[in-house]
């Protein structure tokens, strides 16, 4: 037999093949809360064929045996904070695919789009790497490939900073028509909303009304609006009553990140919160919110200082820091102010409960996992002293333990709740720290939540993770296993699956998910990353 033969029978074979994937024996948990059941699933050309008992002689180019496994629909990341990094560097998406997520939700108060020169001027990017707008970046996006979904939000603060630079003063009414312009723009290229991060700036100088302003560009597309809102702490009440105003007089949905009540004097505030978004439900509001499942969040030292004092830049501000009288000024005001978010008053004033999480200077890099207070004692200063040269030197990432279990626990069990890593994609062969959530939130509540603790159902896990999210994106084809939805899916083990990584070493993918499909493709398989580019700009 030549070899021309053989090779056209197998490609009449290839054509014969009823699938391109089977996945055979699993546990099926649909993404809609109902009561796992046992089938297989079959996967054609980026679509759910087939869901049954599809017998032995039913062909396909490959088969996945999950006897013993959950098969559940791709995991969605509703606060990923940036596409960015897959353009740069498509190995980052191993953060994401390897906990399960197939699609994530980028854009906080910032966003990639849009840009300008003093804008580009800030960040790091290889040369020749520009866009402007929305459309443009989302083309350079999809030229280069992607390995997961991902859809995005246009920052408030983005479109601020391009307009207006990071003055701490209410736009012009011109500058409030380009601002609009921007977001307009962003929605008609195929962002799904505005997003805010209120307690950062320029994004905290933004008015009730300037929001208002911007979201109703959204809610003319459809859109909603996402936030990070004013307070997280002692005014969490009013800060959701600001979000729900914002969303009433723009006409459109909120969501809300990474819902928590920091600081112990304000942990039963989660309760009232809980209370009050339900109550809005109750009254047709169409509210949301996400989690993600650590004690522990993460945010820059810097934000220890009140944002008033960075009207005129973060350099300006470190310039003044060089002033022994300006430091005791701003120390006597953060250990007495509680007019604002003081998250050193949230981690009950105490410099060990600050983990340092990041330095982008390598000569720092020894200091990455210890506290504040234990990085004074190791450069032979007290920990203000340290605090304010950190801030100056290179204002590092940090995860102040604020929340307790309790809170997370009542958030979890709000049928209204989904998850989030409140990470950007991360690179483990280059990294060198970071906040654990960014490789394990999704299995660690898996694992430790449903598995362990049982605070929620499995099914209820992945309703939350699936089909919940993709109502509040629009994505109706997608956070279900049912016949003609994409194949966005994950296998994994329900008693092994499990996260690494930790706050001493978080660069660490989880166990117990050795198979991720997106847009049927097979991302990843056997526990390894393939160089599949299956994920699409939604």
């Amino acid at each position: 037999m030549t070899y021309r033969i053989l090779l056209l029978l197998a490609a009449a074979t290839a054509l014969a093949q009823d699938y391109d994937v089977i996945i055979r024996g699993g546990r099926i948990v649909d993404g809609m809360g109902n009561a796992w059941y046992r089938a297989d699933v079959a996967v054609k050309d980026g679509r759910i064929a087939a869901i049954g008992t599809l017998a032995d002689r039913r062909t396909a180019r490959r088969t996945i045996d999950a006897q013993g496994m959950v098969v559940a629909p791709g995991f969605i990341d509703m606060m990923a904070a940036t596409s960015l990094p897959l353009l740069v560097d498509s190995e980052s998406a191993g953060s994401k695919l390897r906990q399960g997520i197939t699609t994530m939700l980028a854009g906080e108060g910032n966003s990639v789009a849009p840009q300008n020169d003093r804008t580009f001027a800030e960040m790091n990017l290889p040369a020749g790497l520009r866009w402007r707008t929305f459309a443009e970046y989302l083309k350079l996006l999809r030229a280069k490939g992607i390995r997961l979904n991902v859809v995005h939000n246009v920052g408030a603060a983005q479109v601020r900073r391009v307009v207006m630079g990071v003055e701490n003063r209410e736009p012009t009414p011109q500058e409030m028509e380009a601002m609009k312009a921007h977001v307009e723009e962003a929605m008609r290229a195929g962002a799904v909303g505005v997003s805010t991060a209120l307690i950062y700036p320029p994004g905290t100088y933004a008015t009730t009304g300037e929001l208002v302003e911007l979201c109703k560009v959204a809610a003319r597309y459809g859109g909603f609006y996402s936030t990070h809102m004013r307070n997280e702490s002692s005014k969490l009440i009013e800060a959701i009553s600001e979000s729900l105003e914002i969303g009433e007089k723009a006409g459109l949905p909120v969501h809300i990140y990474h819902l928590k009540a920091a600081g112990e004097d304000n942990w039963p505030l989660m309760a009232r919160a809980i209370g009050m978004i339900a109550e809005a439900r109750s009254r047709g509001r169409d509210v949301t919110a996400d989690t993600y499942p650590y004690i522990r969040n993460g945010l820059n030292l810097g934000s220890f200082i009140h944002p008033r004092h960075y009207s005129a830049g973060a350099p300006a501000l470190h310039s003044k820091l060089a002033s022994p009288g300006f430091r005791t000024e701003l120390r006597a005001e953060i250990e007495s102010d509680t007019t604002w978010e003081n998250w050193y008053r949230h981690v009950g004033r105490n410099w060990d409960n600050v983990l340092v999480a990041s330095f982008k200077k390598a000569e720092d890099k020894k200091y990455e996992g210890k506290s504040v207070a234990q990085i004074a004692s190791l450069q032979g200063k007290d920990p203000w002293t340290a605090f304010f040269d950190l801030v100056v030197a290179s204002d590092p990432s940090v995860n102040p333990k604020s929340m307790n279990e309790d809170q997370k626990h009542q958030a979890m069990r709000a049928e209204w709740l989904s998850f989030d890593t409140d990470a950007e994609p991360i690179n483990i062969a280059k990294a060198t720290s970071t906040h654990p959530r960014a490789f394990g939130a999704f299995p660690r509540v898996l694992a430790r939540y449903v598995r362990e603790a049982r605070v929620i159902t499995l099914e209820a896990a992945i309703r939350k993770m699936t089909s919940l999210p993709a109502n509040r994106l629009k994505l109706f084809d997608r956070g279900r296993l049912a016949p003609g939805m994409a194949a966005d899916i994950v296998i994994f083990d329900p008693d092994r699956v499990e996260d690494l990584a930790t706050f001493e070493k978080p660069l660490a993918f989880p166990k117990g998910i050795p198979y991720v499909l997106v847009n049927g493709h097979v991302a990843v398989d056997n526990d390894s990353m393939t160089a599949e580019m299956g994920g699409r700009t939604l």
